[in-house]
């Protein structure tokens, strides 16, 4: 029994000194020798939006090439919109018919099994005339919802045990954006 106390002794001691010895101060070299000497600022800006205005001015969009499924475009692909209207802000024109309008894949993604449908998100839209932060920030498209009538398909073929299992092959729709198909952003000029 002693061997045994001498043993778990020198083990606790061991595993005691070794955490002392790993709380030790570690210094970074790369931030030592690259920002030594040099005054940073806090990145964050707090911003002074009026969130109790209401006031917005719809943007309508469509997109110039058709856009037939996900597949077709990749992540970060820039993409052209034109707008469909002239735009006015207090009698005075923002933006006119047939401008362009540049936007960010942001997000692709695929549609999966049991009816989840696929979706493309743009984000990051510039305009010519108006300014980007007081635009609405992202548009997403989705497919066909086919999970609506899976489920219950689903539930309905449990009693017959391989037949409900079988529902899970049925993939989502893809998603499309048609050039006649219009999308809607909205404007805030009070923000």
């Amino acid at each position: 029994m002693t061997k045994f106390v001498k043993i778990f002794t020198l083990i606790t001691m061991a595993v005691i000194l070794s955490g002392t010895a790993a709380q030790a101060v570690v210094n970074d070299e790369l931030v030592e020798t690259t920002l030594k000497g040099k005054e940073l600022k806090n990145p964050y800006q707090p911003y002074k939006y009026n969130y109790e205005d209401l006031k917005r001015v719809p943007i309508e969009l469509r997109v110039m090439v058709n856009i037939k499924s996900e597949k077709d475009i990749e992540e970060g692909e820039r993409i052209v919109f034109l707008a469909c209207h002239d735009v006015y802000e207090h009698g005075r024109k923002i933006l006119k018919r047939n401008d362009p309008v540049y936007a960010k894949v942001e997000t692709i993604i695929k549609s999966g099994m049991n009816g989840i449908p696929a979706s493309i998100i743009f984000g990051d839209f510039r305009f010519d005339n108006i300014d980007s932060a007081k635009v609405t920030d992202t548009y997403e498209v989705y497919g066909q919802d086919r999970s609506l009538w899976v489920f219950p398909l689903k539930w309905a073929l449990t009693f017959l045990p391989p037949t409900g299992s079988l529902t899970n092959f049925i993939k989502g729709g893809h998603a499309k954006l048609k050039d006649h198909e219009t999308i809607t952003l909205y404007y805030h000029p009070n923000w």
